[in-house]
């Protein structure tokens, strides 16, 4: 192979930049000759928005950097590629830029919108029967592709939701009179990382109160039946909730708050705003003091927090990526099989992207508690391998240090 390009895409994650060192260091000592990279995402390739990543990683300090740098080093997008048919100017630009860059693979790290791109190219490369091989890298916080045990992301996102959520139990128990928080936590229709709360509970925690997932449909009812009911024991009441949950008529609880305008290419609406309603719902029904708690980007960038596991399998699912090309392979996304849960070990596997791209993997609703106020100690097995251990940051005058993307030229 002689070059290669690869992009980022979707929603960031605070190990993303693992997978791209994954695709980087491995296509480098299999002498690749320049690896590429798109900046924000296909759409910075069909902008001519292109770097050489030697110019960028120049040592390994840099990689070091480069791997514990939140976020998306190289610009991300939410950009949906048209149907094929109908639109074949939009590919054929595309493919000439390829081209034009003497690009033998192209690697795509993202979760389900990223993973319709890889379908889409390679079934237009297939259909003009391209050399170029196209392979999908898993990344999502919200832990939503189907077929892979999980994804590079949820791990880290997971940790820090559980120590976020202990210290935030903790923060309420100070003081001798009620009090309710509501932890709102990301998760559109899938409750994986609201889940994560659950693992707050220990010998040193009584962790979270109620937990409600987006797989359940919502009854402000029972939500404040069981506010009621706790804080007829507890002075303090925790509860985490999705963003994305739901009432009975399909409507988002977010929506009762506030009229959600803002849809992007994929068609999916901005979600905020759930614990604020059901805190002001709370408060004008028990007169007790409310909290809404929103962890929006932190939950995805927390760098500081990450789980070793994480970083460690979101590097090897990029460098499985580009051991794919090499192998001839095109139209797969790399997957994580967990083979042993004692000692937990997952090895990497490739499936058809066909399978993988627009398919939405929910929480399992047997591992949710039948009054869809909890989840079962199931999920919190299943959970619990993925925030083990930990790497720290380069701390810098008391700070985190990231590498920090230049210009083309590396200036």
């Amino acid at each position: 192979m002689k070059n290669v390009i690869v992009g980022q895409s979707g929603g960031p994650t605070s190990v993303i930049n693992s997978s791209l060192l994954g695709v980087y260091k491995t296509a480098k000592d299999k002498g690749v000759n320049a690896v590429y990279g798109m900046v924000h995402g296909i759409k910075g390739l069909l902008d001519g928005n292109i770097i050489n990543l030697s110019t960028q990683i120049k040592n390994d300090l840099d990689m070091d950097l480069l791997k514990r740098t939140p976020s998306s080093f190289l610009g991300s997008c939410r950009y949906k590629l048209p149907e094929i048919i109908g639109n074949e100017k939009t590919y054929e630009k595309i493919f000439f830029i390829l081209n034009e860059y003497e690009i033998s693979a192209f690697f795509y790290i993202g979760g389900n919108d990223s993973m319709d791109t890889i379908k889409k190219l390679s079934d237009y490369g297939e259909k003009i029967k391209s050399p170029v091989r196209f392979i999908g890298v898993p990344k999502t916080i919200d832990n939503d592709l189907a077929i892979t045990d999980h994804t590079p992301g949820y791990g880290s996102a997971a940790k820090y939701i559980a120590a976020t959520v202990k210290e935030i139990i903790r923060d309420g128990l100070v003081y001798d009179y009620p009090q309710v928080s509501i932890i709102e936590i990301m998760g559109r229709n899938a409750g994986w990382l609201t889940a994560a709360a659950a693992l707050s509970r220990g010998e040193d925690c009584e962790g979270v109160d109620m937990i409600f997932l987006p797989e359940v449909v919502f009854s402000l009812e029972k939500f404040l039946n069981g506010v009621e009911r706790l804080l007829q024991k507890n002075r303090s009441v925790v509860i985490a909730v999705s963003e994305g949950v739901k009432l009975s008529n399909g409507r988002y609880v977010c929506e009762l708050l506030d009229h959600v305008e803002y849809t992007d290419a994929f068609g999916h609406k901005q979600l905020a705003g759930t614990a604020r309603f059901l805190a002001g719902k709370v408060a004008e029904k028990f007169g007790v003091k409310t909290r809404a708690i929103e962890l929006s980007s932190l939950q995805r960038c927390a760098a500081h927090v990450t789980s070793r596991i994480d970083v460690t399998e979101a590097f090897n699912v990029g460098g499985a990526a580009v051991k794919a090309a090499f192998e001839g392979h095109t139209g797969k996304v790399v997957t994580l099989k967990r083979v042993s849960e004692e000692p937990y070990m997952c090895v990497t596997e490739l499936a058809d992207v066909h399978y993988i791209a627009n398919v939405e993997k929910k929480v399992p609703i047997e591992w949710i508690k039948s009054d869809g106020t909890y989840v079962k100690s199931e999920l919190i097995r299943y959970i619990r391998p993925l925030i083990q251990a930990e790497i720290a940051p380069l701390w810098v005058n008391g700070l985190p240090r990231h590498l920090i993307k230049k210009d083309k030229y590396g200036e």
